[in-house]
């Protein structure tokens, strides 16, 4: 324990730095949101160990810990409030909402395949009437990720 109390006493921006990295790390793995504050505030309490060198390691402690608390109220308020209310923008098959295709058969029983961005996707039919093949559809919904849901015309 002694080498770790020296190391720490001779070397307090390095030691702090890893353990951000190591915090960093965790929530890079992860993805909760939670650690990349105390990823932040431990980079913080390296940094005051440049500015104010005779700071001591309880000091260094308290500062890790106050703005650890700081940053995660704050950065977990903004994050909130810049949360997008909507769907997930990242997933692929939310955009074919609201594109056109075509459909590859004619439906039949408001069931049918349409080809949409150079792939062919099973479909429901939303509304009544005869669906042709090569007619021109517009995509609704997606339903469970595989099926579309699609209106004639559009």
């Amino acid at each position: 324990m002694d080498a770790v109390s020296a190391f720490f006493s001779a070397h307090p921006l390095w030691v702090w730095l890893a353990i951000g990295a190591i915090f960093l790390a965790i929530e890079l793995m992860t993805g909760s949101g939670w650690l990349l504050w105390p990823a932040g505030a431990a980079c913080l309490a390296g940094v005051a160990t440049l500015v104010a060198p005779r700071l001591g390691g309880a000091g260094q402690i308290a500062l890790f810990a106050a703005a650890t608390i700081a940053s995660t109220y704050v950065g977990r308020r903004l994050m909130r409030a810049r949360a997008p209310g909507g769907a997930d923008i990242n997933d692929p098959h939310l955009r074919l909402v609201g594109r056109h295709g075509e459909a590859s058969a004619a439906f039949a029983a408001g069931l049918g395949r349409v080809f949409v961005d150079g792939k062919e996707w099973s479909a429901e039919l939303e509304g009544e009437g005869p669906v042709p093949a090569g007619a021109r559809v517009e995509i609704t919904a997606v339903l469970g990720g595989a099926r579309l849901r699609v209106r004639a015309g559009g």
